[in-house]
């Protein structure tokens, strides 16, 4: 039976204190950089952190990043302003290499959660300057990730919304 990554994945705020291996971090971003993007233009660079410290750090951008705190793995997504050829895609083109990332993560049986950085200055800059990112390098988002006892094979009820379909007009 083929397992349905997209119906399972959720998002997951607590970890197990497990490291997580690095072969398994490189399949995270491959999968990442394996999104499409607006003329191939790939805008994202990743910075994947591992050191508690900063990850600690990093749960301080906003409200919303505390699940970063416990997670054995944080992965920054940033776009790149210099490769863009078509203006304005970069946020589009790291969407879709996040949402990548986070269904490899269920696939792989981890558990993670999607963490907003942009559209918000202040997440913005708080990471600009503890990475010390050049100007052209801006934070998209943030996944947290590692193992977790969360049952992920849960099944969950649809959220198929036949009320937000529309064929051929409004």
């Amino acid at each position: 039976m083929i397992q349905d990554f997209i119906r399972q994945r959720r998002s997951v705020r607590k970890y197990l204190a497990r490291p997580v291996d690095i072969e398994i971090i490189h399949s995270i971003l491959e999968a990442g950089m394996s999104a499409p993007s607006a003329g191939n233009q790939r805008p994202w660079d990743f910075i994947v952190v591992t050191d508690h410290d900063v990850i600690e750090r990093m749960s301080k951008t906003g409200p919303n990043s505390l699940p970063a705190k416990d997670a054995p793995v944080v992965i920054l997504i940033t776009g790149d302003t210099s490769r863009e050829r078509y203006k304005g895609y970069w946020p589009v083109d790291c969407a879709a290499a996040t949402e990548n990332m986070l269904l490899e993560i269920t696939r792989l049986g981890l558990g993670a959660v999607w963490l907003g950085v942009h559209p918000v200055a202040e997440r913005k800059e708080y990471l600009q300057n503890l990475f010390q990112l050049p100007s052209a390098i801006h934070p998209f988002a943030m996944i947290s990730l590692g193992y977790t006892d969360v049952d992920l094979n849960n099944e969950r009820e649809s959220r198929y919304d036949m009320s937000r379909v529309h064929y051929n007009r409004w």
